[in-house]
């Protein structure tokens, strides 16, 4: 086995024969399920019974057995004198003879007494998978400096699927010592009251959709939770053309507390701009709508404008120009607080291949020189998730048309430049408004990606699910469970989807509960909604389908977690230009559970990595975790994700042990959630966790693990310098030769449409198209036989 990957090559392996043994080896107790606890039992290279050297890096450092010990006559003492990369660890020796047994499904609470002298150590757990063999697990807890011997307790997550055995130690990834005595591990009882369905049973199930009776005032395609609680809802022109030629733009904050809106007066054209939140809670607003195209013509124009909206004062407020226009840019924050954007439409519409930085220390866009610059065209919207080591995974979800070249996926190493194509994932050009979440928790180092079309082509949107696990050497998709179906509106009413029938624009939600809410979508390019919900378990890798959200949401619609655990869903603008200002809010399964657990105080809402925080509860939580707030547009938010603090119980005080990996859970405000053992959340608390600053005593780069190590894909380094990419301009799917700009006439009709002139002229008129006026003298689609400037008139049609 690689065991590098996971940081744990082994030095050497204790011995076990009975011939090796100082004294008769002490078993596990009752109650205790550690072998050896104490170290009072003599092993083979130096090492306790049942005790193992590991570790990996260039470093210098002992393993000694001392006197120096807590109870008894023996202590493990870990020290490194001289470190440039990796650790070293004692571990329970990773065999059947030595590793605790454990349940899946099941918690475990781990203890130990420990000195240090060092601030680089931690808990460590790997995990037996009865296929993989022994991987490495996740952090748990960071040891405080302590000169006296001080007690430490952590609580594990819940044991995943496929384990029977658990390892695990002390790491030391600095300079320094850490002596370690007297281990315990007892398995948590399981809780004592069931679950109390307080809905009808159907909500009990399926979780219940309510269509709110106040309409959102604007037509807005983002939607970013804020810091505060409110809703930053961002429409600018709204894909409307007269708002656009009138200068008319405009946002709204949506106050869930009361079912309030306040529209906001908005500079610029923020239509399909990017958009994030800045490590203090402003969000950062980049590039947008310099022009709409013109028949014949331009296409979608992006400004190099960019503005940052302040939740305090709710008003926008001008930062420096980026160096190119990015009409549907990404938008990634980085474990430093640094924002870096991919992508989009240029001033001229073409396509944008200058990648952009924000700088979180000088809050402004960094000059090209000073940019690392691939000169590739990632397309537009492309999904780029931060990994566990700082490198980009782009997953293969994009919008509008075809992939990029390759397979379709890639990992994107900024420090090299290099960019390394990732196996796996099917139907590559057919992930048009797929979307992809970094699964729960983002410790697991997991992606999902589902869904997905081409509005190019225009085929059937796909079912497909895929699912990489970053944490392997070499990682590569696999197939996952195919969206359920629910269903689909062809113009007539909605019928039962069939054959491979799925759908695009979906909508992927991280809930609380460690599940993924996936609701929304359409067969068709701006047509053809899909009425289908189901929530995904990452542990089970199934979908269990749910309540079904009422409303149309298909192009240009939202899906985000509120901090009361509720989603909230907006918007839909099919091709005939109409807009759907309906909202709907969905209350899962888990608020019909019986009563909430409530976070009764939160000692300190300021944390930094690596710290344990305190928060009381008034009845027992089996987990806690912090929740990104919702940055999403187009089916992509790169920046979801859900990051697993593991706890120390006593009684109603609940310490979190909070990851000191920093491209884990990047910079900024957090919804901190507890949830119970029945999966009910509570409403959550919000957390700042702070910046760069917060690391300068620390080496970040110690608490990386080496996934995605060995990738064989091909490697690509920086391309020539260039200034663009061409790009078509019916990039958007439609032929702007019919009606006015806001409206989508499709360059390629559904397969199921005859290329007659009745036929189109007939799904038109289904899909309310209404009286389409032609744009200058061609006709590319056949929609106007008889010349008269009208598309799909009588004498269009009877003409055939």
């Amino acid at each position: 086995m690689n065991r590098r990957r996971r940081g744990t090559a082994f030095l050497a392996v204790a011995g076990l024969t009975a011939g090796l043994l100082l004294t008769a080896p002490q078993p596990a107790s009752a109650a205790n399920l550690i072998k050896n606890p104490g170290f009072e039992t003599a092993g083979a290279d130096g090492m306790p019974y049942c005790w193992e050297k590991s570790g990996w890096g260039d470093n210098d450092f002992t393993f000694t057995t001392t006197a120096d010990a807590h109870t008894g006559s023996k202590a493990m003492k870990v020290e490194l004198t001289r470190r440039v990369d990796g650790d070293r660890k004692a571990l329970i020796t990773e065999s059947a003879v030595c590793a605790p047994v454990v349940t899946p499904g099941k918690q475990y609470d781990l203890g130990l007494w420990y000195k240090t002298t060092t601030p680089d150590a931690a808990i460590t757990l790997f995990r037996h998978d009865t296929t993989a063999g022994w991987q490495y697990w996740t952090d748990l807890k960071t040891l405080d400096l302590s000169g006296n011997w001080t007690e430490a307790t952590v609580r594990t997550p819940e044991v995943p699927a496929g384990t029977d055995r658990i390892s695990w130690g002390v790491s030391v990834y600095g300079t320094g010592s850490a002596t370690t005595d007297d281990y315990t591990m007892d398995q948590v009882p399981d809780p004592v009251l069931p679950p109390e369905c307080t809905g009808t049973a159907q909500q009990c199930a399926d979780g219940k959709w309510d269509v709110l009776p106040t309409r959102n005032p604007v037509r807005s395609m983002h939607s970013v939770v804020l810091n505060n609680g409110k809703v930053l809802l961002i429409a600018g022109s709204g894909n409307d053309e007269s708002m656009f030629e009138a200068g008319t733009f405009t946002s709204a904050v949506y106050d869930p507390a009361n079912g309030s809106y306040k529209i906001i007066p908005t500079p610029k054209d923020m239509f399909c701009a990017g958009h994030v939140q800045l490590q203090d809670g402003r969000v950062l607003v980049m590039s947008g709508n310099k022009a709409y195209p013109v028949p014949g013509g331009h296409g979608y124009e992006g400004y190099k404008d960019s503005y940052i909206f302040d939740p305090k004062t709710e008003t926008y407020s001008k930062t420096n120009d980026m160096n190119d226009g990015h009409w549907y840019p990404s938008a990634t924050i980085l474990g430093n607080g640094d924002v870096i954007s991919f992508g989009g439409l240029r001033e001229d519409s073409t396509g944008s291949v200058t990648a952009e930085l924000f700088s979180e220390a000088e809050q402004q866009w960094q000059p090209l020189w000073k940019v690392n610059q691939t000169w590739s065209y990632w397309g537009l919207y492309p999904s780029m998730i931060l990994m566990q080591d700082g490198r980009l995974f782009y997953s293969g979800s994009h919008v509008f048309g075809n992939n990029i070249p390759g397979t379709g996926s890639a990992i994107y190493d900024y420090g090299a430049n290099t960019t390394t194509q990732v196996p796996g994932l099917r139907n590559k050009d057919e992930r048009d408004q797929s979307a992809s979440v970094l699964l729960p928790p983002a410790q697991d180092q997991k992606v999902l990606t589902l869904g997905g079309g081409n509005i190019d082509s225009n085929p059937e949107a796909n079912r497909l699910t895929d699912i990489i696990d970053l944490k392997q050497p070499n990682p590569s998709y696999v197939a996952g469970p195919p969206i359920p179906q629910g269903t689909v509106d062809l113009g007539n009413g909605p019928v039962p989807q069939t054959g491979n029938q799925g759908k695009m624009y979906v909508s992927a939600v991280l809930m609380p509960d460690g599940k993924v809410l996936e609701t929304g979508g359409a067969l068709h390019n701006r047509a053809d909604p899909v009425y289908e919900t189901s929530i995904f378990d990452p542990a089970s890798e199934t979908f269990d389908p749910v309540a079904v959200d009422p409303e149309a949401r298909g192009y240009h619609s939202s899906a985000f977690l509120l901090p009361d655990g509720r989603v909230m869903t907006t918007g839909d603008n099919p091709g005939n230009g109409s807009w759907n200002h309906d909202v709907s809010v969905y209350s899962p399964p888990y608020l019909f559970k019986g009563p909430r657990p409530q976070i009764t105080s939160v000692i300190d809402t300021e944390w930094n990595y690596g710290d344990t925080q305190r928060i009381t509860v008034d009845r027992p939580v089996a987990k806690a975790e912090l929740i990104r707030p919702a940055a999403v547009t187009h089916s992509s938010d790169p920046n979801q994700r859900f990051v697993d603090l593991p706890l120390s119980v006593d009684g109603n005080n609940v310490d979190l042990n909070v990851t000191s990996n920093p491209n884990l859970a990047p910079p900024g405000w957090y919804m901190l959630f507890a949830v119970d053992a029945n999966g009910v959340p509570s409403v959550a608390k919000w957390v700042h966790l702070q910046g760069p600053q917060a690391l300068g005593a620390t080496d970040a780069s110690a608490h990386v693990h080496d996934f995605a190590d060995k990738p064989t894909g091909k490697v690509v380094k920086p391309g020539k310098k260039r200034t663009s990419q061409k790009v078509s301009p019916t990039v958007s799917g439609c032929d702007r030769h019919y009606g006015s700009i806001n409206v989508c006439v499709p360059t390629h009709f559904p397969a199921e449409v005859k290329k007659t002139t009745a036929a189109r002229c007939e799904w038109l008129k289904a899909n309310d198209y209404g009286r389409l006026k032609v744009n200058g003298k061609d006709d590319p689609l056949g929609l106007d036989r008889n010349r008269d400037g009208i598309a799909c008139g009588k004498g269009d049609v009877a003409r055939r």
